[in-house]
């Protein structure tokens, strides 16, 4: 595969790492015989900030990545370029990585909308998928949750309803998998609430009767 920058290798390197085991071998151009990365990368600053992602996707024992991480964090510090310097401090603060999907794909869009060389209609239709699936996100819990009447029917349990559902966006958050996500909620909000029954409701003699319940 030939590549000619840092941020075209990345780029290809972070989306093909998901689907197949790709050699961090291909970063071998950018370093120096001692195995150091080459001081002029750091005139590329998009292509600095993609090799700092790219290093995240990083396995154990893979040394250039190591180098790579290290040598992008240090001169990303230093950045001072006013169009990118948004965008930089928060790929420091959290790389996508390591960002839920939906999250990073909302910070994101307001980092492209600042951006003066940004696509009008490519930003337009980004705002609508995002708004069509948070509202499907959003109708996901509304009727099972209303009709639970779980505020005052248990009202010594914690309503953990958003953060659980959050959860689970790290995991199922396409269109397409709406009834597991809708499962896997209840699954952990009964634990949370199961959770506070013990914590804070029942008396001894009634979690040992309710505990061997569970157990049958």
């Amino acid at each position: 595969m030939a590549a000619t920058s840092p941020n075209d290798l990345a780029s290809f390197y972070s989306s093909a790492w998901g689907y197949h085991f790709l050699s961090y071998h291909v970063f071998k151009q950018f370093t120096k015989q001692d195995g150091k990365s080459k001081e002029t990368l750091t005139n590329d600053v998009q292509g600095l900030l993609s090799l700092y992602e790219a290093s995240h996707m990083r396995v154990r024992d893979e040394e250039i990545l190591e180098e790579a991480l290290t040598f992008t964090t240090t001169h990303l510090k230093s950045i001072h370029n006013d169009s990118l310097k948004v965008e930089v401090t928060e790929a420091l603060s959290q790389p996508i990585r390591m960002t839920s999907p939906r999250v990073g794909a909302r910070k994101y869009i307001s980092i492209y909308e600042n951006n003066d060389a940004h696509n009008y209609l490519l930003l337009k239709f980004a705002k609508l998928d995002f708004n069509m699936l948070q509202k499907l996100h959003q109708s996901d819990l509304t009727r099972w949750w209303k009709d639970l009447d779980y505020a005052n029917k248990y009202p010594y349990a914690r309503d953990r309803l958003v953060e659980c559902y959050f959860w689970i966006l790290g995991v199922y958050f396409e269109p397409t998998y709406s009834r597991a996500r809708k499962k896997m909620t209840e699954i952990i909000q009964m634990a949370s609430f199961f959770d506070d029954t013990f914590d804070a409701y029942a008396t001894f003699d009634e979690l040992v009767a309710f505990n061997n319940a569970i157990q049958r």
